[in-house]
């Protein structure tokens, strides 16, 4: 695993460049994100292949004891993967790094559009040494290949990441044989923006957690509550921001936006800001297809006095969409009521310096991940994963061990 990190990195501008081709990926972000993130994430749990280790448990009190109970954290197996299009190589090496490390064979099911980087990743694997049979990858359509692994009797494990109607999918495959599964899914991840921030980082930021890898991004800040106080001058402010954004070549090392990943998302887009619209909400700027470029562009696309209601308040874009909403001042519960009347429960976010509203918001929030004056900051070393219907099992950090392990007990007797 350690070798295979080396030449990832060695291989990391050609990883990068072909990440971009195939999602549509800025080519810099790609290069620090898509690339670096997976280089780490096999350095990381190539560190934990031999800190696997089991306990030893006192079953009986009594003087003298004469039983032994120990536990033994076994492979489980076969393991499938199945990753989603917008970070190819990214959820490649999330999954599978941590599904190697303890001791797992994997069948791995890339995107059926952004199958490139996965098949570099190969030719990598066997240039690393890895055994013949470790690790394959079946490209194709989800439908034949991911159905076909999920409900495989041997595949005693399933990995997945996309949207929660597919996840359902999966998760009713796995049944045939009571197939141990995870899943990460969908998200609609609020951000509170309190009037007591430090004001142009939580612009900045909150850009950052619309727009990052053009809004593809399954953690991206699906719905901000901005207090009234600070609501007029917090779209302004944004409106500045998009106003600079680069939309172009996403090899071009000067762009900040490049293409969606595909058409058929792209016109899912465009049908997403139309609802928008006709149900009330107030475009403020976007909402098209870029014109006098050629590709999936879309515009940066803000949205503001959105009700509860509608329909992109409630349901993810998955694109360059801000959708923002007001809530009175010093309202914390009511904005705390709104921002968890969702479904999803995969990653929200704060703005303040007040470290009471900090905690009060982390506590009370319904997600798996909460950032504190900041948004994105993922760390291989930090557990990953949702609530509710956002999924269930975690990426990275020791956690992710548990997903591909198994744990037997022996009692004995002496």
């Amino acid at each position: 695993m350690f070798r295979l990190a080396d030449l990832m990195e060695a291989h990391k501008e050609e990883l990068a460049t072909i990440e971009s081709l195939d999602s549509g990926a800025v080519y810099t972000l790609a290069l620090k994100t898509h690339i670096g993130m997976s280089i780490d994430s096999f350095r990381y749990f190539a560190g934990w292949c031999d800190k696997i280790h089991g306990q030893t448990i006192p079953i009986n009190h009594a003087r003298p004891n004469r039983n032994l109970t120990l536990t033994i954290r076994e492979p489980i197996g076969v393991c499938g993967i199945v990753t989603p299009w917008n970070y190819p190589l990214m959820m490649l090496a999330w999954k599978m790094s941590a599904c190697l490390a303890a001791g797992n064979t994997v069948i791995l099911k890339p995107a059926q559009v952004t199958p490139l980087t996965s098949l570099k990743f190969c030719e990598l694997v066997a240039r690393a040494g890895f055994p013949p049979g470790v690790v394959n990858v079946l490209p194709g359509p989800g439908a034949a290949v991911g159905q076909s692994i999920a409900e495989h009797p041997e595949v005693r494990k399933l990995g997945f990441t996309g949207s929660t109607p597919v996840g359902r999918t999966i998760m009713a495959a796995c049944s045939a044989n009571v197939k141990k599964c995870s899943l990460e899914l969908g998200g609609k991840s609020p951000l509170i923006v309190f009037a007591d921030c430090e004001f142009a980082k939580a612009v900045k930021m909150a850009c950052n957690g619309v727009f990052f890898n053009k809004g593809e991004n399954c953690i991206a800040a699906g719905r901000l509550f901005v207090e009234a106080s600070i609501h007029d001058r917090f779209v302004e402010a944004v409106k500045v921001e998009i106003a600079k954004m680069r939309i172009g070549d996403p090899l071009d090392r000067a762009t900040d936006h490049g293409p969606q990943n595909h058409r058929a998302h792209l016109d899912k887009l465009l049908e997403y800001c139309q609802r928008g619209v006709s149900e009330g909400a107030k475009l403020v700027c976007g909402g098209r297809r870029v014109a006098g470029l050629r590709g999936f562009f879309m515009e940066p696309t803000l949205f503001t006095g959105v009700q509860d209601h509608m329909h992109i308040a409630q349901e993810e874009s998955f694109g360059p969409v801000m959708i923002i909403s007001d809530f009175p001042d010093g309202d914390i519960d009511g904005v705390l009521s709104r921002a968890n009347a969702t479904e999803y429960g995969l990653a929200s976010g704060v703005f303040t310096r007040d470290i009471y509203k900090a905690l009060r918001v982390s506590e009370r929030i319904h997600a798996g991940t909460v950032f504190v004056n900041t948004y994105n900051k993922t760390d291989v070393a930090a557990p990953f994963g949702g609530f509710k219907q956002s999924g269930f099992g975690k990426d990275l950090g020791e956690e992710a061990l548990n997903e591909y392990l198994k744990t037997k007990t022996v009692t004995m007797e002496f």
